[in-house]
């Protein structure tokens, strides 16, 4: 059995009409959810962007290496200066 989780209107008939939720109550509910996050530590936020930025450099050679194998190749082939 699944659970409906959409809020104030999961209790409506599917037959009636479902109201806007105002911005209020969207508020509060955006507060809420952030209160049940559970953030990282320093030490996480850390050694999180580290691996991040080591792999987007990783990323980087790589797509310059074969950026400039593919264009040594293509001028080899189709000739250049």
């Amino acid at each position: 059995m699944a659970i409906d989780t959409r809020g104030e209107t999961a209790d409506k008939p599917s037959g009636e009409k479902k109201t806007r939720t105002t911005p209020a109550l969207f508020y509060r509910q955006v507060v809420n959810e952030l209160r049940k996050v559970i953030w990282p530590t320093r030490k996480d936020l850390v050694t999180y962007t580290t691996v991040v930025l080591v792999f987007v450099l990783i990323m980087v050679a790589i797509v310059y290496g074969l950026d400039s194998a593919l264009g040594w190749a293509v001028l080899r082939v189709f000739g250049g200066s």
